[in-house]
């Protein structure tokens, strides 16, 4: 197996089995801090955080951080309204609007959601378009809006063609925007309205077409995994089992964190999580303890909350014994 050159790291020599973990924060300290500033509704200091992060992939999770928090929506529109012109507390207004407006909806199945949650579902998500149409006026080179208008979008079912444009307008702006692509393969996934073809070939054609290194090879993993969760007990386990799909795992891998231009940036603890889930299920053993032991006992909860919702470190231990690691 190849090296995770940078890392340190040698794949191939046995180690002690670290305790697996949720990963929380990624490690940056200007997490914390942001988290502590939105709770708290502190403005300054939200705003110096994130015009210190490039716009673009780089800001995401930041933005998450604040959107994801309680109470955001109490004070973040006052502070746009008082603004005018600044497209940054617009940009927070909309997306903590669309995490405000799936927290209404849950993660249930659509047919155990009531009519009033997709009634208050659906406002957020249409007062959350306004704002976010707001700061792509304003900050018309900026990628953050549009991959905003991709997640409202989806909950909005605005149809594959405007999913679409609103996908290419992210990635015209920013090209290898982990989060724009993984919301543009759930938009064209079956369970979203698309197919599994459609499904295997944007992500293959994005991550092989992307350059060696980009965290966009878990597309293909995350692709395999979908058809593999669609697929009845039986059929499923012979479709991940299939040598075609090994192969396509491993291409994929060796153009992503195989290989040596890859680095740890936003999304790469994730990337080794989806290709240890994928390889896992696909009975490839020594490429699953590759990725085990490179993500160091660290668990992202996308995918394993696919396996166990209520407790994915319980699923990456599972499979991480398995895999003999």
């Amino acid at each position: 197996m190849a090296l995770l050159r940078g890392w340190g790291l040698t794949l191939g020599k046995r180690a002690g089995r670290p305790v697996a973990r949720l990963e929380k924060d990624s490690d940056d300290p200007e997490v914390l801090r942001l988290k502590k500033a939105a709770a708290t509704a502190d403005w300054a200091t939200v705003r110096e955080v994130l015009e210190a992060r490039a716009e673009g992939e780089g800001r995401t999770e930041l933005l998450w951080t604040v959107c994801d928090t309680a109470g955001v929506e109490t004070w973040i529109t006052d502070v746009a309204e008082a603004e005018p012109g600044a497209a940054l507390p617009r940009l927070l207004a909309g997306l903590r609007h669309v995490s405000w407006g799936w927290e209404a909806r849950t993660s249930a199945r659509a047919k155990d959601v009531s009519r009033e949650q997709f009634e208050v579902f659906h406002e957020r998500l249409r007062t959350a378009e306004r704002w976010l149409y707001e700061a792509a006026e304003l900050e018309p080179g900026w990628a953050s809006p549009w991959y905003c208008l991709q997640v409202s979008g989806r909950g909005l079912e605005v149809g594959p063609e405007v999913a679409r444009r609103r996908f290419e307008a992210t990635v015209r702006r920013a090209p290898h925007h982990l989060g724009a692509h993984q919301q543009q393969l759930q938009q064209v996934c079956r369970k979203w309205g698309g197919s599994h073809e459609e499904m295997h070939a944007f992500a293959r054609t994005s991550a092989l077409g992307a350059p060696g290194g980009t965290p966009l090879g878990q597309l293909v993993a995350v692709a395999h995994v979908e058809e593999w969760l669609s697929l009845d007990s039986g059929p499923d386990a012979a479709y991940i089992g299939r040598p075609e799909v090994a192969a396509a795992l491993n291409e994929a891998a060796d153009h992503s964190y195989r290989h040596p231009d890859f680095v740890r940036r936003d999304g790469w603890l994730q990337v080794l999580n989806s290709f240890a889930m994928a390889f896992s299920l696909a009975g490839q053993r020594e490429a699953a303890r590759e990725c085990f032991r490179a993500s160091e006992g660290r668990v992202t909860e996308f995918p394993w909350s696919y396996l166990n919702d209520s407790d994915p470190v319980a699923a990456y231990r599972e499979w991480r014994s398995a895999a003999g690691r």
